[in-house]
Parts: structure tokens; C-alpha cells; sequence
């Protein structure tokens, strides 16, 4: 795995997390860590996030042909 699969990967973690905590707490942890969602290091925090998401699309093709490939009938 490429280092930038592997940053790709562990901020998906984290959004997902944090996506977890807002929807059953109503708590923003990324927000929290660095000072109100307002503040640029949660915006950057936001933006990498998101752009690791968009990168991590090119996922679906090797993953679904993996998977169509092993399936056992």
C-alpha cells in the first residue's frame, strides 16, 4: 500500500469517527481538538478529509473486481 493510500485511509478513519460522534452525540471531535469548526486548522482537517474520500474512489474498481472474482457460489 502507497503512503498516500495509507494517509488516505487513516483520514477516512478519522471522518468516519467524527461523523459517528455527530450523528449519536451531537459531538464534533474534530471541532473540539482544534478550537470550533469555524477555526482553519479544523477547516484543513475538514478539506483533507474530504479530499481523501474523493482520492479513495479509485478504490471501487480493484475492490469489486476482487470481490466479483472470489465469490464463492
Amino acid at each position: 500500500m502507497k503512503n498516500v493510500d495509507k494517509i488516505a485511509f487513516i483520514l477516512l478513519i478519522i471522518g468516519g469517527i467524527n461523523w459517528l460522534l455527530v450523528g449519536l452525540f451531537e459531538f464534533d471531535l474534530v471541532a473540539t481538538i482544534f478550537g470550533g469548526s469555524t477555526t482553519l486548522l479544523a477547516k484543513i482537517v475538514y478539506v483533507l478529509v474530504g479530499i481523501s474520500a474523493l482520492y479513495s474512489i479509485k478504490l471501487f474498481g480493484p475492490i469489486l473486481n476482487n470481490n466479483s472474482t472470489n465469490n464463492i457460489h
